[in-house]
């Protein structure tokens, strides 16, 4: 007989994600995915100007803090067709690519990692035998004995204790943890030093844009960040070089920390490329815009079908009408009024709070499709997009990785084995290897259009009378995300936001269909129903940010949802 368990809320994530699974015999047979908040920014911004928008859409999320700012100011310049200058361009660029080098890396060692790490075993560890397993592994200088025992230390202090902190809720001890004790006291010693990295490059996004989270520096038309070399008030050439070198610094931890740390989890956990694939339509945008009018990008998206790379779609432009016209929002099974499958700049934000129900409606976040079929969207879908286009670092970046867990795990893995619960995480560390590429690109464009004497951060927008529409998009650290506005004599007539975790923690759709985490789920092997970590690590795998999916606004101050933990 199948076994309803409920794990809410769902942690180590941002916002409020409730997932129902039935589990008959020992795998998941049916899920359900609710988020039990609801965002109302969409209401908020009605009748604003829109070159503000971007500061409130801004606040949906304290953890993606700077990709609606981005997504939104995109929108508007769509619509009014305005250019954007270079250098504010190869800014933009900059802080976008090192945002989602910091979220990547916090996001597999500080939110993910510990489904798979087991913190109490690797108090059991030799600390000279685990050195010397990391010597195989990378060239990484801080894998001495000396240090992996200096953090052993540390986590027995926690344990006698019997206080162990942000450890403190993890399933030390299950069935599902694999690793040797070696293995484990060498990923928690990285996870500690991950704590530092990714702090060193949220500092490129701090200076560029004059603070993080939530970054000041955008205007619609471009940037706030004057250039003036000869002024210690603005972006001078000193800051760039200091930039540079935080650049550099992330840059082994990378190659030779990251991508290794994930190539041997997905090698001692193999049979997790068996797991997760889910829902196989992927969509990802272009991103990195390399000229003024966002027609050509440093990096490419677009549709995969049915995990078809050689049915690849590309998206070439902001004003791409494959994009544009084959984005809808289902409402059948969310908390909405009526059933209808929108197209964003038709699209409503109408609560109807009914209560869970399996067959009917049962969440906040509503039900994106494109071409009418639900799609995955992520690290994955940008990384396959990104191969199937025949592009150099991410197929170098991919090959390597894949080849260092083959090796590891005493077998050939290719590009099919990254359709599955940890084939997105080595997804998304290609993509970071990736992305430091990229972030060296931008910084040199900049200093060489910087040298060429061109000064220009801004064009000014002018609105016209009558309504515009536009949309603005942009490849997240968890997909890809779009805003969509209707502007009418300057003013905002209409506001959707189609965010990643909407695509992916979606539920079923006016077919009937499973989103992406209630897909991937189906076939999940469940040891232990009263403690189910392998639900986790599946959904974890997305990175789920249901604060941007969903937010709570409620003027009267009801109670909407009552919320019941589950361990």
């Amino acid at each position: 007989m199948a076994k309803r368990i409920v794990v809410d809320p769902i942690t180590r994530i941002e916002g409020h994600l409730r997932i129902e699974c039935e589990i008959d015999k020992g795998h998941v047979s049916k899920a359900w995915s609710s988020g039990t908040m609801w965002r109302g920014i969409e209401l908020i911004l009605k009748d604003k100007d829109p070159r503000e928008a971007w500061i409130f859409t801004q606040r949906i999320c304290g953890v993606c803090t700077t990709v609606h700012a981005i997504a939104s100011v995109r929108a508007v310049e769509n619509a009014l067709k305005l250019e954007i200058p270079m250098n504010a361009q190869h800014i933009r660029n900059i802080i976008i690519a090192a945002h989602s080098i910091f979220d990547h890396i916090v996001h597999f060692y500080h939110l993910s990692a510990l489904d798979w790490v087991d913190i109490v075993s690797a108090t059991k560890a030799n600390p000279k035998a685990a050195a010397d397993l990391a010597a195989k592994l990378s060239p990484w200088p801080n894998n001495s004995a000396q240090e992996l025992k200096a953090v052993q230390d540390r986590l027995k202090k926690f344990v006698a204790s019997g206080q162990l902190g942000v450890f403190a809720s993890g399933y030390w001890g299950h069935p599902a943890m694999k690793l040797s004790p070696e293995v484990n006291l060498l990923a928690t010693s990285h996870y500690f030093q991950a704590l530092d990295y990714q702090r060193k490059i949220n500092k490129v996004v701090a200076i560029l844009g004059s603070k993080t989270p939530h970054i000041q520096n955008l205007a619609v038309g471009g940037v706030a960040n004057p250039i003036n070399p000869d002024s210690q008030s603005t972006l001078t050439v000193e800051r760039l070089y200091f930039i540079k070198t935080l650049i550099d610094e992330i840059g082994d931890f990378i190659n030779h920390v990251y991508q290794v740390d994930v190539a041997a989890v997905g090698a001692f956990y193999a049979e997790w490329t068996g797991y997760g694939a889910g829902v196989t339509n992927y969509l990802s945008a272009p991103e990195f815009p390399q000229d003024t009018k966002g027609d050509s990008f440093a990096l490419p998206g677009g549709y995969i079908p049915n995990k078809d790379i050689a049915a690849f779609k590309p998206i070439t432009s902001f004003n791409d009408p494959f994009f544009i016209k084959n984005v809808k929002e289902s409402v059948k099974h969310s908390y909405y009024k009526g059933d209808d499958n929108l197209h964003p700049w038709q699209g409503e934000t109408d609560p109807n709070f009914t209560g869970f129900e399996d067959d009917g409606k049962y969440s906040w976040v509503k039900a994106p499709t494109f071409l009418d079929k639900p799609a995955q969207v992520g690290p994955l879908a940008n990384v396959l997009a990104m191969y199937a286009a025949g592009h150099e670092p991410t197929i170098r970046h991919a090959n390597n990785l894949l080849a260092q867990a083959g090796s590891l795990a005493g077998t050939k893995l290719g590009l099919g084995t990254l359709h599955s619960t940890i084939g997105r995480h080595a997804a998304r560390a290609v993509r970071t290897g990736v992305l430091h590429e990229v972030i060296n690109t931008e910084w040199a464009a900049l200093m060489a259009n910087i040298g060429k004497g061109d000064y220009t951060t801004f064009n000014e927008p002018v609105f016209p009378k009558g309504e515009i529409q536009g949309v603005g998009f942009h490849e997240a650290p968890r997909g890809i995300l779009s805003h969509w506005v209707v502007i009418e004599n300057a003013k905002i007539k209409n506001y959707q936001c189609v965010v990643p975790s909407t695509w992916n923690a979606g539920p079923r759709n006016d077919k009937d269909e499973m989103g992406p985490y209630e897909a991937s789920l189906m076939g999940n092997p469940v040891a232990d129903p009263e403690n189910p970590l392998e639900v986790l690590r599946t959904i974890h795998s997305f990175d789920p940010c249901l604060a941007c999916a969903i937010h709570l606004f409620d003027p009267e101050r009801r109670e909407l949802i009552k919320v019941h933990t589950h361990v």
